[in-house]
């Protein structure tokens, strides 16, 4: 039988620990959330993010801002929160509208308050395995592991995607583990082969149901991070969310498998409202 590595019920058990650490902490952890713009799926993401602050005792800060919104008025929000004492994670939400530098807005958090894990600092101290703010879908991706007593000393992971949000990142944290790490992308060449040869596959690219039977080693375990909507006029909203992976397909050849939705979505917040925790102890 294939595990399904539950990701709901993860998230739960973490911000569960979450909030009876909260109680014993002398300083109450607060989180900002930057949100420019009215992309519908970020003010999802953020109301989502406000009430699980609440519901854990963590001090929430919400700056909406309009899409009209100027750089120098937004590294003028930026600077007042890298300032703000009560404030111990800042998260901008992505993406940005256009006229607005990503990069660079990102750069201008503070690193000690960088609670998604994409200031160059934490980067380069995750690279040399030193404690830091861990980008939180792959840190979701090692905790669901954990959570289930899946190491990856030892095996071979393979990792579909080289972004500076979920593959690179990921595949730091891996080798961290003790795992050896390839990586696949738009060029590599092979690809069916190479992810045949993976104890772990890890699918983030963005691609609907890509993954497929005949690029799975039996008994392998396999994390879909891919979020992707697609049309389904059979449903009430007329489409459905999948995953990269083409779970039918794939499901009976695993080992173990990450569902979608439900697997590594609801990880990436708990492991942000871990970071903001983290911050505000060393704060």
């Amino acid at each position: 039988m294939t595990q399904i590595l539950n990701g709901k019920e993860v998230s739960e058990s973490i911000i569960a620990s979450l909030t009876e650490k909260i109680k014993t902490m002398s300083v109450q952890p607060g989180l900002a959330v930057i949100l420019v713009g009215d992309n519908p799926a970020s003010q999802v993401y953020v109301g989502s993010k406000k009430r699980t602050c609440e519901k854990m005792g963590m001090a929430s800060f919400e700056y909406l801002l309009p899409a009209s919104t100027t750089e120098n008025e937004l590294i003028t929000v930026i600077t007042t929160l890298n300032n703000d004492p009560k404030v111990h994670g800042i998260l901008l939400q992505l993406p940005l509208p256009k006229g607005l530098d990503s990069d660079k807005m990102l750069g201008l958090i503070s690193a000690k308050k960088d609670v998604d894990g994409f200031h160059p600092e934490s980067v380069g101290k995750l690279l040399q395995g030193l404690p830091t703010f861990k980008s939180c879908t792959p840190f979701g991706v090692m905790e669901i592991l954990k959570y289930y007593g899946i190491s990856p000393e030892g095996k071979h992971v393979v990792i579909i995607g080289r972004s500076n949000i979920v593959g690179k990142p990921l595949a730091a944290m891996m080798i961290t583990e003790s795992a050896t790490v390839t990586i696949c992308h738009s060029k590599t060449k092979n690809l069916s082969d190479i992810c045949k040869q993976a104890d772990i596959l890890c699918a983030a690219i963005g691609r609907p149901n890509f993954v497929t039977a005949d690029m799975i080693k039996p008994g392998a375990v396999v994390i879909d991070v891919g979020i992707n909507r697609i049309e389904d006029p059979t449903t009430e909203k007329g489409y459905k969310i999948v995953g990269d992976v083409d779970y039918a397909q794939v499901a009976p050849i695993a080992s173990a498998i990450t569902p979608v939705p439900g697997g590594i979505g609801p990880m990436t917040i708990a492991m942000l409202m871990a970071n903001t925790v983290f911050s505000a102890e060393h704060a």
